[in-house]
């Protein structure tokens, strides 16, 4: 009777830790994708950002002068003058902090930026636009990850309503 009463205890604990453990996996976030290309391009009705990730294509619209920011990034090509994110590359570096990655994401058709930075070995995560997250990716050559939920929708050829594009 004993051993049936260990025996029973021990497939109710194994039963308990794989429920607490599928639990857990489906409570936690899905990881996002790494985004494996960045092009800027001149479409009809603006700049916009291509996000190249798993074969996928995400266009973000930008404003010419953060376009022109992540194009000079790209191609190591330096405005006369620092643009905003130049200076913002050179204030950081200067004080130690480092973006260390920048993720996309989509809520209610509005494509959001999350910069993590770090600095003397703390992170800290920061909203932004994520035009300029993504110039600041550039800058200090840190990846890009978009939400899986994003590229689902970019597989499925849904867009925000304002990037309906013509390229």
């Amino acid at each position: 009777m004993r051993h049936l009463l260990k025996l029973l205890l021990l497939i109710v604990g194994c039963l308990a830790a794989c429920v607490a453990q599928v639990q857990a996996q489906s409570l936690s976030p899905p990881e996002p994708v790494k985004v494996d290309d960045v092009k800027v391009v001149w479409s009809e009705v603006g700049p916009v950002v291509l996000l190249t990730a798993q074969e996928s294509v995400i266009p973000i619209f930008v404003d010419p002068t953060v376009a022109g920011s992540i194009q000079g990034a790209l191609t190591g090509k330096k405005s006369p003058r620092p643009l905003s994110h130049d200076l913002m590359h050179t204030i950081l570096q200067t004080y130690g902090m480092t973006v260390v990655q920048v993720r996309i994401s989509l809520k209610e058709q509005v494509y959001y930026g999350e910069l993590t930075m770090a600095v003397a070995g703390q992170t800290r995560v920061f909203d932004c636009r994520s035009s300029d997250g993504i110039a600041l990716a550039i800058h200090f050559g840190t990846p890009i990850f978009v939400d899986p939920a994003l590229l689902d929708k970019a597989r499925q050829g849904e867009r925000p309503a304002d990037s309906q594009i013509v390229l």
